[in-house]
């Protein structure tokens, strides 16, 4: 197993600090690692089938001789539009053998959105799921976006027995309709022939994924995410939760693998570690309490959005999770007043971390077994140094305490952006990635976020920082969730408005709520217009999204 040597984390004033000796690894390593140690092990709960770390073993290469007849070659990009299931594990993994370039697609993208990512990335092989809502789409633009093959793959040949019986039967008119023969080849024919793949040269240094994200500009682009990158971060992982038990872990996989937190904690380090990964493929929540029941996970990945949920639960269903030893939130910021609700009901520690599309994806987390600071994304995580950085002029790194722009280096950040050499040239800074973020780190080399230097809202002069005012709004009790934005201020150019959607069954007005953050907010940062919602929009990953609610603001005055 892996060992590595790491260094106290570094803080703003101190970027100097070498980075550990973390071996450049392939992807594919972690998975020959995994079957050489722990070939009997099951890797892979799906509602209740499993499949041992051997038997992945033989799909996975099965399926690469099958790509490699297909005509996928070394850096061509293959597409996976699936959702959380064994063919995603077992083609990702295949595709990363024979040296093509993994792209990721949420199966609910809309088609212009698909075609935007196929066309952009040069997709020319796309694994589907034959069902009709999503492969319907994919089959649509394939033609005028330059797809060459859909690998379909059949949900009845993944399902337990009489689960998949029943999709075959009774869900017909879910099961895809396919118009074009020659586009399509079937999973099963892949995973026919069983033969050695021809061998291909790859090195840690090439482009493993390419990760869409909006980035800091909102245009959607792909993250070059290598080998070495990823199989970086999973490495972190391992030294962040102390290293391994001998006991086997069990980690619930409920968050989507297409998104790069999931990618990362879910699949990678999982696999790293030889964990069962208990799938799931949506969160759907009597599934996800059913599945803890029977699967009792002690690795628990999750967004805000999923802890929310949980805590909304009557106190009779809320499932005990004391046995959970690694429950770390992402993707969003996690309110202080969720994270403890969470604890108390639950018995598991969750802590936040904090990363990016850009640096596969984690560069700070707080520690498992220490010290939790509340609203803190924790220290850097191991071999990674972040610098806090003047905005205005980036060159200069602001000392401990003061606030500017978070810029991280480290073995996971990106190699650059597909394709765009411009973008991927304004992003970095003296080697440093620029994330976007506005922080500051403590005296303890904690980093605290402020907010997105996008979101900032700027009131006669001041920095406004929504985070501040959204903190503020969860300390009541009857708050679910909280979004502020910008809008448009004749006198102080902007001015906050605050967007809330209230817990089941609890009551608020607009004054009350004014009255409870005037002893929190000063004047300049107290929204000067509210507006209660029964829930507030989110992305596909469960995210709250603020960038909907601008939207509908701009179409307001417009």
């Amino acid at each position: 197993m892996l060992e590595i040597a790491m260094p106290q984390p570094a803080i703003s004033a101190f970027p100097s600090i070498p980075e550990p000796a973390i071996p450049p690894r392939l992807l594919t390593d972690l998975l020959d690692n995994a079957l050489n140690l722990y070939p009997e092990r099951v890797a892979i709960d799906f509602l209740g089938r499993t499949w041992t770390y051997a038997q992945v073993g033989q799909l996975v290469r099965r399926a690469a001789r099958g790509l490699q007849d297909q005509g996928l070659r070394k850096g061509d990009r293959f597409g996976l539009c699936l959702p959380n299931c064994p063919y995603f594990v077992i083609l990702y993994f295949a595709a990363l053998r024979v040296g093509a370039i993994v792209v990721n697609f949420n199966p609910l993208y809309t088609e212009r959105e698909l075609e935007h990512q196929i066309r952009d990335s040069g997709t020319r092989m796309m694994a589907v799921p034959d069902v009709r809502i999503i492969h319907e789409k994919v089959q649509a633009v394939a033609p005028r976006a330059g797809l060459d093959k859909i690998v379909l793959c059949g949900m009845r040949d993944m399902l337990p027995w009489l689960q998949g019986l029943g999709f075959a039967l009774f869900k017909r008119k879910d099961h895809a309709r396919i118009l074009d023969e020659g586009l399509h080849v079937r999973l099963k024919a892949l995973l026919a022939h069983d033969a050695e793949p021809d061998a291909v040269e790859r090195h840690p240094d090439d482009v493993a994924v390419l990760q869409y994200t909006g980035g800091t500009t909102g245009v959607p682009k792909g993250a070059m995410l290598t080998h070495a990158n990823l199989t970086a971060n999973s490495a972190q992982m391992v030294v962040h939760v102390g290293g391994l038990r001998p006991q086997q872990e069990r980690t619930l996989g409920v968050l989507p693998m297409f998104h790069v937190f999931a990618l990362t904690t879910v699949l990678n380090f999982s696999v790293e570690i030889g964990a069962e990964i208990v799938l799931l493929p949506r969160f759907e929540m009597k599934q996800v309490l059913r599945t803890m029941k029977r699967k009792p996970p002690t690795q628990f990945f999750g967004v805000p959005t999923i802890y929310v949920a949980l805590n909304a639960l009557p106190d009779d269903e809320i499932p005990d999770l004391s046995a959970v030893r690694a429950c770390i939130s992402g993707g969003a910021p996690l309110p202080l007043e969720v994270r403890e609700e969470f604890e108390a009901r639950t018995r598991a520690r969750v802590v936040e971390g904090y990363g990016l599309s850009e640096t596969a994806p984690i560069i700070a987390c707080n520690p498992l077994f220490g010290t939790v600071k509340d609203n803190s994304c924790g220290p850097s995580f191991p071999g990674t140094i972040i610098e806090i950085r003047d905005p205005e002029n980036p060159s200069r790194v602001l000392p401990q305490g003061e606030r500017g722009e978070v810029c991280a280096r480290g073995p996971q950040v990106m190699k650059g952006y597909w394709q765009r050499p411009a973008e991927t040239s304004a992003v970095f800074v003296d080697g440093a990635l620029r994330t976007g973020d506005i922080g500051y780190f403590d005296e303890d080399g904690y980093l605290f976020l402020v907010d997105r230097i996008k979101d900032i809202i700027f009131c006669g002069g001041y920095n406004v920082y929504p985070r501040i005012i959204e903190d503020a709004a969860y300390q009541h009790p009857a708050v679910k969730e909280a979004i502020a934005i910008a809008i448009p201020d004749a006198y102080r150019g902007q001015s906050p408005k605050l967007f809330v959607a209230l817990h089941e069954g609890a009551n608020l007005t607009v004054d009350e709520l004014k009255i409870f953050l005037q002893d929190r907010l000063s004047k300049i940062e107290l929204p000067k217009a509210f507006e209660f919602r029964d829930s507030l929009p989110k992305t596909l990953i469960g995210k709250l999204s603020k960038k909907d609610l601008i939207e509908e603001e701009n179409k307001k005055l417009a």
